[in-house]
């Protein structure tokens, strides 16, 4: 029989058919300046930009970024990307309040601090060293690297909103837990 779930107490046993084609499509993070973040998840990440969405009267923008591979076929019409967007797995959506690049005031809750809420969101990467040394390259601000802590081979980086970003080696997983 093939995998279904781990079991644990509230966890249903089946997949209600009511729920069938139901996708976990995207995560949202608040940035206050686009230039900086979308350099951040491009450049250092290379998250490519999907699409961006302006809600004029409501004075913000979206953008929806993902790691699709390189082989991939993304679809160039406006409408049918935005589609396509959305029928996808593993979205970051960045959601900019026009202004708040220019007010020092604003800053947004990491997560991590007190009260404790959000964690982090996680890049799977094939060479943990490989993208260690990359993000050293790049100035990118670590909360824990590999080598630290009691939980070894994982790292987290911080982005410039100070979210917490995990970084894993797949190949590297496999002793975690119990």
């Amino acid at each position: 029989m093939a995998f279904n779930t781990e079991q644990y107490p509230g966890v249903s046993e089946s997949v209600r058919d009511q729920t069938q084609g139901f996708r976990f499509n995207h995560s949202m993070l608040r940035i206050k300046d686009p230039k900086r973040s979308l350099h951040f998840y491009s450049h250092v990440l290379g998250m490519r930009v999907l699409r961006r969405l302006d809600f004029e009267e409501m004075s913000f923008s979206l953008y929806f970024l993902a790691k699709p591979d390189n082989d991939e076929t993304i679809p160039e019409d406006r409408a049918e990307r935005t589609r396509w967007t959305f029928s996808q797995r593993g979205i970051l959506e960045l959601t900019h309040n026009w202004g708040t690049e220019d007010d020092p005031d604003v800053a947004y809750h990491d997560g991590n601090s007190e009260p404790q809420g959000f964690g982090h969101i996680c890049f799977a990467v094939p060479d943990l060293d490989a993208a260690i040394r990359w993000f050293d390259e790049n100035q990118v601000a670590y909360v824990k690297r590999p080598e630290d802590g009691k939980m070894k081979d994982i790292a987290f980086i911080k982005d410039p909103d100070g979210y917490w970003i995990e970084i894993v080696e797949p190949g590297r997983m496999a002793r975690l837990g119990g």
